[in-house]
């Protein structure tokens, strides 16, 4: 698939601080793209350098085979949906929507018509005549999304659109915009520091650090093949151990298996940092020949619905407690509670070493 935003060798300085180094990167035509990464790591930098707002020190910005580099963003084929929504609020939810449109000189009778087409998309048919102070914050961002999607931009910026939605309507907006986004095929660009949201609405996830890019893939690429350590304790959950490699073996405390079995151990030697998701680490029951277990001990068990994060003591791999995510169901079924004893296998084609 074509690239339809071409990012090449962005540099971006405040004085002495490096903001942005060398980012290069394409967004494929109708996909949704996320940058993810912590607070401070460049991303909505990023964007702001793809919508005008911010101009790079550095690099080359094309957008649809045009040089936008340094056009003002007016000139740029965009529409933006900010964090804190942006509504006028003195002007109605009809005058918000259609505010670009009066801007063209369009005829009165095509803004209507329009606005009523886009506020049924955004699912706030008959909303027209309120003004965003008789909405809620969900409803708010519709309306600055469908502001955004007057135009009929080639591309669709979002910058942390959800973080001021409460936890349920978060989710159930995310997934209204992903829907959206499919259903009108535009290129759309999300900054989020929500790993949930990024893993669950984007086709590829871009994950940034201190101003550069530490990997590119679809989310689950980037969940189950981290690039670096740093990726893969960002995204998700993680155990992380301290190993040994000697010659054809990985040792972590007690338990030691082939390097063949695990994939990232090839020529490597010495101490290294293991990398095992909870998922990755199994409960088991007692028909398995206990050779083959770790005897573990429930610290704790964090509830959190259907599935819980048990902490369990296995003095055969580490001082530290291992994460397990283990049904309530499973819970229940072998009697489990914190104190009760619980063997452990690991999955050692799932382990990372970094």
């Amino acid at each position: 698939m074509a690239a339809y935003l071409s990012l090449r060798n962005i540099n971006k300085s405040f004085g002495s601080f490096q903001a942005l180094k060398e980012v290069d990167l394409d967004v494929l035509s109708g996909e949704l793209l996320c940058f993810l990464g912590p607070s401070g790591c460049g991303k909505t930098t990023l964007l702001r350098i793809i919508a005008g707002l911010e101009v790079q020190t550095q690099g080359r910005v094309e957008q649809a085979g045009r040089d936008i580099s340094r056009l003002p963003p007016a000139e740029r084929d965009y529409g933006i949906v900010f964090q804190s929504y942006a509504l006028f609020p003195n002007l109605s939810v009809a005058d918000n929507v259609g505010y670009g449109l009066v801007n063209r000189r369009l005829p009165k009778a095509q803004i209507d018509r329009r606005v009523e087409e886009l506020l049924a998309l955004v699912g706030l048919p008959g909303s027209a005549a309120k003004f965003p102070s008789q909405l809620s914050g969900g409803q708010q961002q519709r309306i600055a999304l469908a502001r955004a999607l007057a135009m009929q931009p080639g591309l669709l910026l979002l910058d942390e659109p959800l973080s001021a939605l409460d936890a349920l309507e978060r989710v159930r907006l995310r997934q209204e915009i992903r829907s959206l986004q499919k259903q009108l095929g535009v290129t759309t660009v999300m900054v989020t520091h929500d790993q949930e949201e990024a893993l669950s609405v984007a086709d590829r996830i871009v994950v940034m650090n201190h101003g550069v890019i530490e990997q590119v893939g679809s989310p689950t690429e980037i969940y189950r093949e981290p690039a670096s350590a740093f990726v893969a304790d960002f995204v998700g959950k993680v155990n992380v151990l301290p190993g040994r490699i000697e010659g054809a073996r990985l040792h972590v405390g007690q338990w030691s298996v082939g390097t063949g079995e695990v994939p990232s151990a090839r020529d490597r030697n010495g101490a290294v940092k293991v990398y095992l998701r909870p998922e990755d680490i199994r409960a088991r029951s007692g028909d398995v020949s206990r050779a083959a277990l770790i005897q573990g001990h429930i610290e704790k068990i964090e509830f959190l619905g259907a599935f819980c994060h048990v902490h369990v003591q296995a003095p055969q791999l580490s001082s530290r407690p291992l994460v397990v995510y283990l049904s309530l169901n499973f819970l229940a079924e072998q009697g489990l509670s914190e104190g009760s004893d619980l063997p452990l296998s690991l999955m050692p084609e799932r382990i990372k070493i970094f």
